[in-house]
């Protein structure tokens, strides 16, 4: 007899899932009863946020959904922070957990990881969460999960497996293969988008995450318009050095002129959150007054005002727009004057410590060209989600936007690692932020996954005791001791070594990347 666990196993197969995140225990032991015999890699993390977030850096890093397998309970609330964390950024993860036995449910009697309503409180989270009850179910969950990441938004999902159900009957059942795509962009918005875009005479590109991976179609439009590009952090990598390429945040001043002086705005991608909009909180960014937008996302476009909305993935849109406005479209021809201008003005808005942390994660990039940076809540980061122009789309991503979850950065780099083992892989963190995640040292271990682990130690949380400083609070609770991260990693038999300043970075990547395994390179800041 095939039971439903075993089943479970074959249908992720059949959808294309290769990797799961997850720490067994009594309540789905019965999921794992095929997982030994499949082709399917199974990577244990300390802790189940950790297979969250390594869940997460594997979807990102891949562009597949990541998928963690997590007990009833305890388990899945661990996982809520990295759910959060994906839903906050478009990140199709899969999270697949037991729940107790069905005539259980609700009724209070104190079993094991029992709660009031698991399902509705991951209601909450997840885009949708799904209860299976009967083995001919399964098939059409994952369906629905995998049609979802294939053709809308993206973000975390949540099936759940009562024991007594995981264990029932499930011979014969199949997969349910979707052909789902995206919508394709209306005829009628793409023609009324690229008549705007024929009359504009000082156009101008916002690229979000929903870009990343459209950057042909958005160089060859940017070009065709003369546009300058501004990139949201999670935009970077795009358009790498180009002369319309201007790597910063909308929270700047520059940026926000930019976008002022400009007479037609095409966002792609981009949801205007105030984390990349209004990073300063001083609500002075305004939507602008002609706007085209192209979203994945019916209720995204339906949260601003546009001019012109376009439900379609962005890369396709793209390419109709080209087409729509034709080989002979004449170029703005200030569009890199007007870029070079921006940029020299953002970074000139950057203080002179931001600008130094931009410089050591340009170190990073240079000693290790094409690099994933995983980063988390960490100086540096924030600095460089401010400006900074990186080499690989797609290849920079952290959590100091959006949800901003600390710890996310060391689970996520070994998820992104396994998903792209050809990259070098860094993660940029600090060591607050590390403490969250430590442990996930020995799961890079166990997974041979060859994480470079950059910790910036500024012994506390600096980024917290600035903002309390200038607003005048006195601070509190933000120097949290730092261990000794060398001895540390040594403990996990993992290489380390220490750095006084970013002097000699570059050769640490370096030897980092030549041994081929999770290594660590702490850096003290005085």
């Amino acid at each position: 007899m095939t039971t439903l666990g075993e089943a479970l196993i074959t249908l992720l197969e059949a959808h294309g899932v290769d990797t799961v995140f997850g720490i067994p225990g009594v309540h789905t032991v019965e999921l794992y009863r095929g997982l030994a015999r499949s082709k399917i890699r199974h990577v244990t993390p300390r802790h189940e946020q950790g297979a969250g977030f390594m869940a997460d850096g594997y979807a990102r890093a891949s562009g597949r959904p990541g998928v963690a397998f997590v007990i009833t309970g305890p388990g899945l609330t661990n996982t809520i922070t990295a759910m959060g964390q994906a839903r906050a950024d478009s990140v199709p993860m899969l999270v697949i957990s037991g729940v107790n036995a069905i005539d259980t449910l609700g009724k209070g009697l104190g079993f094991l990881h029992e709660l009031p309503d698991q399902r509705g409180m991951m209601e909450k989270v997840a885009l949708f969460s799904q209860r299976v009850t009967e083995a001919d179910e399964l098939p059409g969950a994952l369906a629905r999960a995998f049609a979802l990441f294939a053709s809308a938004r993206p973000g975390p999902v949540h099936i759940e497996i009562p024991t007594d159900v995981m264990v029932k009957p499930a011979d014969g059942i199949a997969a349910v293969l979707t052909n789902a795509t995206p919508p394709a962009p209306a005829a009628a918005a793409i023609t009324e988008a690229a008549r705007l875009i024929k009359a504009a005479r000082r156009p101008l590109i916002l690229a979000g995450g929903g870009a990343k991976r459209a950057e042909p179609a958005l160089k060859r439009l940017a070009e065709a318009l003369g546009a300058p590009v501004v990139e949201t952090a999670n935009a970077r990598g795009l358009l790498h050095r180009h002369p319309l390429c201007v790597p910063a945040s909308p929270s700047l001043k520059a940026m926000r002129a930019l976008m002022a002086g400009a007479d037609l705005v095409l966002a792609a991608g981009t949801e205007f959150g105030p984390t990349d909009y209004d990073g300063y909180a001083d609500g002075g960014f305004v939507l602008p007054s002609k706007l085209i937008r192209i979203d994945i996302g019916a209720d995204q476009l339906a949260r601003r005002p546009v001019t012109v909305g376009i439900q379609a993935d962005c890369a396709e849109a793209l390419r109709a727009l080209l087409a729509e406005i034709g080989p002979d479209h004449v170029a703005a021809k200030d569009g890199e004057a007007r870029a070079a201008t921006a940029r020299e003005a953002a970074l000139a808005e950057l203080k002179p410590d931001y600008v130094a942390q931009v410089r050591a994660v340009e170190v990073i990039r240079d000693a290790l060209p094409g690099a994933i940076i995983v980063g988390d809540s960490t100086q540096p980061i924030y600095a460089a989600n401010l400006y900074y122009d990186h080499d690989r789309p797609g290849g920079w991503f952290n959590a100091a936007t959006g949800f901003g979850a600390l710890g996310y950065g060391p689970p996520a780099a070994i998820g992104a690692v396994l998903a792209v083992p050809d990259a070098p892989v860094v993660c940029l963190t600090g060591d607050g932020g590390f403490q969250f995640t430590l442990a996930e040292l020995g799961a890079a271990l166990d997974a041979k996954a060859p994480v470079i682990f950059v910790v910036w130690n500024n012994r506390g949380y600096r980024e917290i005791e600035t903002s309390m400083l200038d607003v005048g609070v006195e601070p509190v609770g933000v120097s949290p001791a730092p261990p000794d991260f060398c001895k540390l990693a040594e403990a996990y038999g993992i290489g380390a070594e220490r750095l006084s300043g970013v002097g000699g970075l570059a050769d640490a990547l370096k030897r980092a990347r030549a041994a081929g395994r999770p290594r660590l390179v702490e850096i003290t800041i005085d």
